[in-house]
Formats: structure tokens, C-alpha cells, sequence
């Protein structure tokens, strides 16, 4: 029996090691208070190497990343939120409900190393309670997101707020990350952090230290940009990094609100008996012969008068090129003319001398010797015959 029962044990850790374990954890928080969850590395690290830790002896610590949505949906509800900055920290899940109701949240863990995932739920009960009717936004500078979730700092900040507002009745009702609210990504370099807004709530009304961001003065100093002058007394940050920013520090009273109109009712849809029912009148006349001048006749005018200056270039203005041109081509024809007047005159006064053509202007004249010869006597053969018979004799022959 004690066989079989190591044998179960150790096919259960197997099953678990190879489909991954799936707990659930149960929480439920009243509406209106800050939740948040932290996802610790190490249960996750234990669900993933569970027979290296007991039989090797094994201790991994392996980078694991972290997904979240709600069971069915690919997202997570509207008032909550997930941050991880690095895989080897924590995850964390964090918001405020504004409305009861239940929801399952699926937390998925994976092991980079491996890449072996396990899954874990966690079930929101959120429950109706009555909000805190004073509340407080402050900004802190030095501060991130990540830095502030964590439960411990929680309390610190809840400490030094309850010292500003005068109340040990005091809860956090929302942290917000700076860049959700249209904040720049700081530079990456010592001192420069994101910054978070934290809002608190009591049932106690503000303190003095908190209403002087009401009075005229502050708003002034804070428009001009100047530097807030805060008094010894209202300052109660015992770290330096949790120091609030006065001039974004925001005071709601939820008492002077005016309650919201109640949602009208749905009727049947059908008119009770007796009642006649009015139709809508015809919408009243009206006269489109503005809009027609504007949209038709306006553009013809333009049109009609843009064909009559193109008219008016390309045939008014061409009389007078014809013009131009007839005369320059009387010219032209002129001295052509005389050109042909001059040549004949001097071919007439040249053959009334009665001197002989020069022998170079006669045919087939020698210039060495003067003398002429015929063309038909001459001992040349023709280019043509040497060409049709090319093994004949082109020498001349006596």
C-alpha cells in the first residue's frame, strides 16, 4: 500500500508539471476601495519545477512573464489594471471598482527558460457600499507605479496623508500611473520617475493644510508657475519620495454633487385609447432659385466669358501677324526678283563681248597639253565593262 500510494503521489506531480497546476483564489472587496494583488514569482517557480525541487534538489530562478484577462474575454474588466516592469519582478494586479458584480480572472504564467505555463484564477467579489463622501487627489513625483503597490508603501503613504488630512479614517481609493494620464516616459537616468496620482477619501471634511489650494492666491501662484510656498505645518512627508506636488492636488466634496436624473422609463410603445395622434407638419417651402444661380448660371457667365477672351486671342489678334507676315513676304519676293533681274542682265552684257569660253569651261579639256579630245575616240574602257568582266585587260591598248 505504501508503493501505491508513492506511485499516486508521484503521477499527481507529474500531471501537475505537465498540464500545470490551475488554483483559485477568492477575494472580495466593497466598491469604490483600492484592490490590488500582487503575483508573486516564487509559487508560480514551484508549480513549474516541481520534481527537480524534490528528487534533484534543484532551486531555478527563471525569468517569468505574466498575462491576464478575464475568464472568456480577451481583456481584462474596465476598472482593472496589470503592470510587470521586468520578468524577474512581480506582477501586479491593481484598480477600482465602480459597480458590483463578479469577475474571474485568469492569471497565466510563463517561463521563458522553458516555456512551460501554468495557470492560476483569481475570483473578484465586488460588492455595494456607500462612497466616501471627501476626497483628495494628490500627485507624488518621485515616485512609479510598481514602487507604490506594494502593501507596505501603501501604508506609508497612508500614514503621511493621514498626518496632512487630520483622520485616522483614511483610504486609498485609486493610484493611477502618471503616463495614463498623458504623462512623457522620463528619460532613462538616475532621478527621473513617471510619477503616480494617489486619491484618498474620509468621511472627515478637509483640513486646512487642504483647502488652501482652494484659496485665489495659490491658484495664482500655481497659473504663473511659480514656486509654492507651503507651510512648516502642512508638510508631513517623512520620505522625501512620497512629498506630494500641491499645485496638481485636486479636492472633490461629493456632497455638493447634484444627484443624477432618474433614467426614463419605457413605455409599451402603443397609445392609449382617447388620445389623437398629431402627425408632423410638412417642413415649409423653400426657394432654391439662389442656389441655382450660384450653382449653375454663376459658372456659365464665367465660362462664357473665358470662350470669349480665348476667341478673341486666337483670331482678333491674328490680322495683324497676317499683316506682318504679307509684308515681309513682299519684301522677300522683291529682292528675290532683282536677284534674277541682276543675273540676267550680266549673262547679256557677258555674250554681247564675243570672246571665246576659257578652254576650262570647254569638255574634256587637258590642262597640261590644252588640247581637247573627244569623248567617243577615247582608249578607256568603261567602268561599266570592268565591272560586268573582271578578268579582262583594263590597261589601254595602242
Amino acid at each position: 500500500m505504501a508503493g501505491c500510494g508513492s506511485w499516486v503521489f508521484f503521477l499527481t506531480v507529474c500531471a501537475a508539471s505537465l498540464f500545470g497546476a490551475s488554483a483559485e483564489i477568492k477575494v472580495t472587496i466593497p466598491v469604490g476601495k483600492f484592490f490590488t494583488h500582487e503575483l508573486l514569482r516564487e509559487p508560480f517557480q514551484n508549480d513549474f519545477e516541481p520534481l527537480a525541487k524534490l528528487y534533484a534538489g534543484r532551486l531555478y530562478n527563471d525569468p517569468i512573464i505574466f498575462k491576464c484577462n478575464k475568464q472568456n474575454f480577451p481583456d481584462l474588466p474596465e476598472w482593472l489594471r496589470f503592470t510587470q516592469r521586468h520578468p524577474y519582478d512581480n506582477g501586479f494586479l491593481y484598480g477600482t471598482p465602480t459597480s458590483p458584480g463578479k469577475s474571474t480572472i485568469e492569471m497565466y504564467a510563463i517561463n521563458k527558460r522553458s516555456y512551460d505555463t501554468v495557470r492560476h484564477l483569481l475570483i473578484i467579489e465586488v460588492v455595494a457600499e456607500k462612497m466616501l463622501p471627501y476626497q483628495a487627489e494628490v500627485f507624488i513625483k518621485l515616485r512609479e507605479i510598481e514602487k507604490v503597490l506594494p502593501s507596505t508603501v501603501q501604508d506609508e503613504l497612508k500614514q503621511d496623508l493621514q498626518k496632512l488630512w487630520g483622520t485616522q479614517t483614511l483610504e486609498i481609493i485609486n493610484i493611477t500611473n502618471a503616463l495614463d494620464r498623458g504623462g512623457r516616459v522620463p528619460l532613462p537616468l538616475a532621478g527621473h520617475f513617471e510619477g503616480v496620482y494617489v486619491k484618498v477619501g474620509s468621511k472627515k471634511y478637509f483640513s486646512d493644510c487642504l483647502r488652501r489650494v482652494l484659496t485665489p492666491q495659490h491658484q495664482k501662484q500655481c497659473k504663473a508657475e511659480a514656486k509654492v510656498k507651503v507651510p512648516g505645518e502642512c508638510t508631513f512627508c517623512s520620505n522625501p519620495s512620497n512629498c506630494i506636488t500641491w499645485c496638481k492636488t485636486e479636492l472633490f466634496d461629493l456632497t455638493k454633487l447634484k444627484p443624477q436624473p432618474p433614467a426614463p422609463t419605457m413605455g409599451s410603445g402603443i397609445l392609449e385609447a382617447g388620445d389623437d395622434f398629431n402627425p408632423l407638419e410638412s417642413p415649409p417651402s423653400r426657394d432654391y432659385f439662389p442656389d441655382y444661380i450660384v450653382t449653375v448660371i454663376v459658372p456659365l457667365i464665367i465660362a462664357i466669358v473665358l470662350c470669349l477672351l480665348l476667341a478673341y486671342i486666337m483670331f482678333g489678334r491674328r490680322e495683324g501677324v497676317s499683316k506682318r507676315n504679307a509684308r515681309t513676304n513682299q519684301i522677300q519676293l522683291y529682292h528675290h526678283y532683282t536677284i534674277h533681274e541682276n543675273t540676267d542682265e550680266l549673262r547679256s552684257m557677258a555674250g554681247s563681248r564675243g570672246v571665246p569660253p576659257p578652254l576650262s569651261t570647254l569638255p574634256m579639256f587637258n590642262s597640261r597639253t590644252g588640247e581637247r579630245a573627244s569623248p567617243v575616240q577615247s582608249d578607256s574602257i568603261p567602268l561599266i565593262m570592268a565591272q560586268q568582266d573582271p578578268y579582262s585587260d583594263t590597261l589601254p591598248r595602242k
